[in-house]
């Protein structure tokens, strides 16, 4: 059984009003949150007044960064002196978690709410408008799959979040435009919501509502993975898609993982001197420009796969349409299934390259 306090209102209002609570009774000194913006847009920020919190969007369906980021930069040269509040998504606090095992930020003096998420739309739909946001909540309430939605939030089983203090129930509540219900799952949740208007009851975990969505994203996952036919791509297939690749390095930008103050393929090591030119085109006749695009993505799969959360921002940003976060998603979940291992799942649990073991994969070298 799960502890949820409940609050008669609908669910935005609701989060406005914890917000409002926590930054009342100075049980945090900020709240990390989506916010409108006056062009329309919406960001994350650091919010410390109140008043501002009325424009404060924590549940909007986009991620215009992954928010690990944001928290990494916040966190990277010391911990926060007094508490924040931050709203993340599942997947976002599970890059989070990745980083801070990297020594890339702290976790200390954070409340954590996270959500059942319904996932988000696509940055290239807000640009131009055709963000639906009320179909968006009648799916979600339905415990339905949104259209229109990134293709790995389709198909992602890792809805539920790991390591949140407090959860929003979303999927498949169907009083959202009337109550707001939150999950306790720490002392510390339980503790911060002391005082806020609502009232505890309990409630099996998870619901019949939950189970569904997960056999209709793991059909989803299905799908997307046939589209991209990825059991038939070898390394041919890998050559015609990322053939694509304008060597940008958006994706890397993008990512919440990439962390490296100066990239190993932004450095002069991956350029050709003249010489080198000449060679490749007395080969072959000719030449891709710029080079080394695939080896740029097979090395950052090398790099990623095995914390890949499938946020989808490299998706999102690649200028040439290349599904790079529904191919990392799906080598990412090969990998970490023959590690046992989840992304961001336990800040105790190392990160499977950083551990070697003396008999492990004994068949590769047979």
């Amino acid at each position: 059984m799960a502890k949820v306090w409940r609050m008669e209102k609908g669910v935005e209002e609701g989060m406005r009003e914890l917000l409002r609570f926590l930054l009342r009774s100075h049980k945090v000194q900020g709240v990390i949150s989506l916010l409108k913006l006056p062009d329309g847009g919406v960001a994350y920020a650091l919010i410390t007044d109140q008043a501002t919190v009325q424009d404060a969007v924590p549940l909007y369906p986009l991620m215009p960064t992954n928010a690990a980021t944001v928290l990494s930069r916040i966190t990277l040269l010391g911990s926060p002196q007094e508490p924040l509040a931050a709203v993340l998504r599942p997947c976002e606090l599970r890059a989070f978690v990745e980083l801070v095992k990297r020594k890339q930020g702290s976790v200390e003096n954070f409340l954590f709410i996270s959500s059942t998420c319904g996932g988000v739309y696509p940055l290239k739909l807000a640009a131009q408008g055709r963000v639906k946001e009320a179909d968006y909540w009648i799916a979600v309430r339905q415990g339905e799959i949104p259209a229109g939605i990134r293709p790995t939030c389709r198909g992602c089983n890792q809805f539920l979040p790991y390591n949140a203090d407090i959860t929003v129930k979303l999927a498949g509540n169907r009083e959202l435009n009337k109550r707001c219900d939150l999950i306790l799952n720490t002392e510390k949740g339980e503790e911060f919501l002391s005082g806020l208007e609502g009232e505890i009851h309990d409630e099996e975990a998870p619901g019949e509502e939950v189970k569904l969505l997960l056999q209709k994203r793991g059909e989803a996952k299905k799908e997307l993975y046939e589209e991209l036919k990825s059991e038939e791509l070898g390394l041919s297939g890998l050559v015609d898609i990322f053939g694509r690749c304008l060597n940008c390095h958006a994706c890397g930008n993008a990512c919440p993982l990439c962390y490296c103050e100066l990239c190993d393929f932004d450095s002069r090591d991956y350029e050709y001197d003249p010489s080198t030119y000449l060679a490749q085109l007395a080969e072959r006749g000719g030449i891709k420009v710029p080079p080394n695009s695939l080896i740029y993505q097979l090395g950052r799969l090398t790099h990623m796969g095995i914390s890949c959360v499938g946020c989808g921002m490299c998706t999102d940003v690649c200028p040439a349409a290349i599904p790079v976060g529904s191919i990392f998603y799906r080598v990412g979940e090969q990998v970490q299934a023959r590690f046992d291992y989840v992304p961001g799942r336990d800040l105790a649990e190392d990160v499977p390259l950083t551990v070697f073991k003396e008999k492990e994969f004994q068949e590769v070298g047979r």
